[in-house]
This record gives structure tokens, C-alpha cells and sequence, in this order.
């Protein structure tokens, strides 16, 4: 399975590969190209495709979700920021004991995201006064808290291309130029584009809680359980992948 959207990422991201390498004279556009890149390979294609179902369906049941968008993309910018900055303070030695732990914390985004379809449709419910069952309602659809860790929790799932894309071509370049800490903001700004052009198209064409206001109740659940059988085959797929390696 990880071969398929191997082979399916490197038919989508070849050309900009290309791109991003010529770029390297202007390190913003290049890191931005790259980004792009990272968001069709193999570790992050899944989680864009999740972040749009459960970011879509929301802005679709009640409003353009613009404001979760943007902290699921600060999450983003975090771990990227993050790990870019724990590089220059320690070295690239600790590349190495990054290996180490990345495919561990991958296998992670298959199971919340069965988890996440299974809130959607439902099947699974906790007593809100609870405050672990709060938060993983928050962690699901609602609040910038949840929106920011979906971020950093579907980040921190690196796969060889995401690594090799991060650490060994993008924190080079950063290191060789004076604004070298702004480059891992506009590389995570890169991966996040799938979604970000899925939620400008809900907006766009005004779909943002009006098909819900106008069909009524029923479209809305009709669209919510579309929503979380998504997440279900997603997360079963990715968890089919990462568990398997």
C-alpha cells in the first residue's frame, strides 16, 4: 500500500520537484514549492485528504471554517518551525535519532482517524461534562485548540520523502541564508495548500452553511455520516499502510 501512494506521489510531485530545485537562488519561493511537494507525498497526502473532509464538512454544516483552517496551519508551522530550530541548536547529528521515533508517531493519524469518523457518525459518544470527552470533541470539529494539535498531530507523521524534503534539501538552504528561520513557516504554508484551496472553493462558491440552510436537516446529516465513512476508509487505509512497514 505505501508503495501505491508512493508511485502516486512521485508522479504528482516529480514537476515540482523540478521547480523547487531551480528556485534555490530565491529561498521563500523555493521552500513554499517544496511544501507544495511535501503535501502529495505518502505521509501527508492522507492527512490533507482528512484535514479537507473534516474542515469541508464543517465550513459546509456551518460556516467557512477559515479560523480553524488557520491554526491546524499554525500547528503546522510549529513542528516545522520546531524541529527547524532544535536542527541549527543541536545539529544535524540529531537527524539521525529522529528516525527513530518519526515512523512510531506516523502510525498515530490512521487510528485518530477512526476515531474522528467514528465521533462523526455517531457510533461513538461521550458525556460532554466529562472533561476528556470535551476535549475530544474539540480535538474533532470544534475549537482553535483542537484545530492547532490536529495540525501538530498530522505534522509530526514524517515518511522518508517528508524527511528527505525537510531535513536534507530545505534545512541546507535555510542554513546558508540570514532569514533562514522564516523558510520552515512558508515550507508548512506549502503542505497546507490542498486544503487551503478546498476551503477557498467552499467560500468561493458560497457553499459555506447555505446548502445546509437551504436543504435543511436531513442533507446535513446526509453530509456529516459522508463525512465520517470518509475518515473511516482514510484512516483504515492509512493505518493498513504505516502498520505494515
Amino acid at each position: 500500500m505505501y508503495d501505491f501512494f508512493s508511485q502516486i506521489s512521485n508522479l504528482l510531485s516529480q514537476p515540482l520537484v523540478n521547480i523547487g530545485i531551480s528556485t534555490k537562488g530565491i529561498p521563500v519561493l523555493s521552500a513554499f514549492v517544496l511544501g507544495i511537494v511535501g503535501a502529495v507525498a505518502p505521509c501527508q497526502f492522507t492527512g490533507n485528504l482528512g484535514a479537507i473532509t473534516v474542515y469541508g464538512n464543517q465550513s459546509v454544516q456551518q460556516k467557512v471554517a477559515w479560523k480553524h483552517v488557520l491554526f491546524f496551519i499554525l500547528g503546522k508551522i510549529a513542528v516545522f518551525s520546531g524541529l527547524g530550530l532544535l536542527v541549527w541548536i543541536v545539529g544535524s547529528e540529531i537527524r539521525t535519532s529522529f528516525i527513530t521515533y518519526f515512523p512510531w508517531i506516523r502510525k498515530i493519524v490512521g487510528p485518530l482517524f477512526i476515531i474522528i469518523g467514528l465521533f462523526m457518525l455517531g457510533i461513538i459518544k461521550v458525556n460532554k461534562t466529562l472533561s476528556f470527552g470535551s476535549f475530544l470533541e474539540k480535538f474533532q470539529t470544534r475549537g482553535s485548540l483542537g484545530a492547532f494539535l490536529m495540525g501538530v498531530s498530522f505534522t509530526l507523521g514524517f515518511c522518508p520523502t517528508m524527511f528527505t524534503l525537510f531535513f536534507i534539501t530545505l534545512m541546507p538552504m535555510a542554513a546558508a541564508v540570514s532569514y533562514g528561520a522564516v523558510l520552515p513557516v512558508f515550507f508548512a504554508i506549502g503542505t497546507s495548500l490542498p486544503l487551503i484551496i478546498a476551503i477557498f472553493l467552499i467560500w468561493y462558491l458560497d457553499l459555506g452553511g447555505s446548502l445546509i440552510k437551504k436543504k435543511g436537516r436531513k442533507l446535513g446529516t446526509a453530509v456529516q455520516k459522508a463525512a465520517g465513512i470518509a475518515m473511516l476508509i482514510l484512516g483504515a487505509l492509512d493505518t493498513i499502510t504505516y502498520w505494515s512497514l
